[in-house]
């Protein structure tokens, strides 16, 4: 299902595979490079959701990295943000991390 078809921006495919996360799922940096159509980007993922303004209803913080964990610092305002939606969505933080044999979002 990529969603690059060369008529939007890496950051608005980005943006749009993110929306497709569904509620006490997650996803990595990388499952969501080759869902938006390019794989193997990932690092680039972060950059592109480092855009989105700070009232968006894109649920960014459904996406860590490829081990489980939330990528901010632990001791971070913005973990403790991705953490907090993570866990209002009924999904296990425990140490940074997220089991994703239970909560990864399977296509």
């Amino acid at each position: 299902m990529p969603i690059n078809n060369n008529t939007v921006s890496y950051d608005e495919a980005i943006w749009t595979a993110v929306g497709y996360i569904p509620k006490g799922k997650v996803a990595t940096y990388g499952q969501i490079a080759a869902i938006a159509g390019f794989p193997r980007t990932a690092r680039a993922v972060g950059r592109a959701l480092s855009k989105l303004p700070e009232d968006t209803q894109i649920p960014w913080f459904r996406v860590i990295n490829a081990k489980g964990e939330i990528s901010f610092p632990i001791d971070s305002d913005r973990y403790d943000i991705q953490k907090q939606h993570l866990e209002e969505e009924l999904i296990i933080v425990r140490n940074g991390k997220v089991d994703l044999k239970s909560y990864r979002w399977e296509i």
